[in-house]
């Protein structure tokens, strides 16, 4: 009887109404009538009283703590939602909303532990994929050679230009892998400096325009001759950027595409804007290509070759620089890769002029 709100109400409510009956006795002036009258009418609102505020703030909080203490105890948090009470007259609602987010907060930990293992076994299996390609192909030549495939002058020449070739590839790997790490660790420095973005643009498009010969890309190069495009960031770093997008875009592009590259000024950026025509990005993959080793289409990726790393580096050097990569991308139309970089205006480049010559 006394495990339920009910029976807790019912005794307290007999207790008061037989003490105010009692008390109403002593006077003299009460009447039998009176007394239970009185005694039935402060029975009922004890009763009620005593029962709504056993149910609803004591018993109804403690049932709902035990359930979620439970749900805790076997991990099952699935389910659970976040409640949160501003005021509460009950301090168990209080407690309760204290082990609810407790719970969920749980919950989001199990959830980033789970991503964090998945992306440790997809790292895990695409590491060793990547490695055990130029490894196996130099294994291969090499032993090859040592069969006896050493006496031919010709063929000893050529395997261990291939066997050469795979180790440069591991080399590449090995690198972007480094390069990449330092930079989330935040070991890797930025070193900033004020130059021209469209000569270094210009660099680029020279070093890389045998490769577009190859493929017959024509590299459509759009700016304004007659101003300066002066940015402040991390040269080195932001001609690996273009050189990255630059390269990809020739490098997935369809034989004889076109490339365009553009120079914008804004306000206070500039921005550069890498587009082509070949066959472009499905939208489920546009959010997952600056994931290390992600490829759209592994077969054809590997076969024109690359790391997989050089968009995850694109990405964090640009973090580095406050800005970030966007892209957007059509299957069959081509794909269109941007960035911004703040911009050095006019009136800055001459005090900065004045300062250097006042130095000398």
């Amino acid at each position: 009887m006394l495990t339920n709100s009910r029976g807790i109400a019912l005794i307290l409510a007999i207790a008061i109404a037989a003490l105010t009956t009692a008390f109403l006795s002593l006077m003299g002036e009460s009447t039998i009538t009176y007394m239970l009258v009185a005694g039935a009418l402060i029975f009922s609102i004890a009763y009620l009283l005593i029962n709504i505020t056993l149910e609803f703030l004591i018993f109804r909080e403690i049932g709902n703590i035990y359930t979620l203490l439970e749900k805790i105890q076997k991990k099952d948090l699935s389910d659970i939602q976040d409640k949160s009470f501003r005021s509460s007259l009950s301090p168990l609602r209080k407690i309760n909303s204290v082990i609810n987010s407790y719970a969920i907060a749980r919950q989001k930990e199990i959830e980033t532990l789970t991503k964090n293992a998945e992306f440790r076994r997809e790292f895990i299996a695409d590491i060793s994929h990547e490695l055990k390609t130029p490894i196996f192909a130099t294994q291969g030549y090499i032993h090859t050679l040592l069969d006896g495939a050493i006496e031919d002058k010709h063929v000893r020449m050529k395997f261990l230009k291939r066997a050469a070739k795979s180790l440069d590839s591991l080399d590449v790997l090995v690198q972007d892998l480094l390069t990449l790490n330092q930079m989330e660790s935040g070991v890797i420095k930025f070193s900033f400096s004020d130059f021209d973005l469209r000569e270094l643009i210009d660099e680029v498009i020279e070093e890389l325009e045998h490769k577009a010969s190859k493929r017959e890309v024509k590299i459509k190069w759009e700016y304004d001759p007659e101003r300066k495009y002066i940015t402040h960031a991390d040269r080195p770093k932001i001609y690996r950027v273009c050189q990255n997008l630059i390269f990809n875009a020739i490098k997935y592009n369809h034989h004889g595409g076109e490339v365009q590259i553009g120079l914008k000024p804004g306000k206070n950026t500039l921005q550069v804007e890498i587009k082509d025509d070949g066959q472009g990005i499905p939208p489920e993959d546009l959010k997952r290509i600056f994931e290390r080793f992600y490829r759209v289409e592994k077969s054809r990726n590997k076969k024109e070759g690359g790391t997989g790393l050089g968009l995850a580096i694109v990405k964090h050097i640009l973090e580095g620089h406050k800005s970030k990569i966007s892209v957007s991308s059509t299957v069959g139309k081509g794909s269109i890769f941007s960035f911004s970089l703040p911009m050095v205006k006019l009136a800055e480049q001459e005090d900065l002029a004045k300062s250097a010559t006042s130095k000398q």
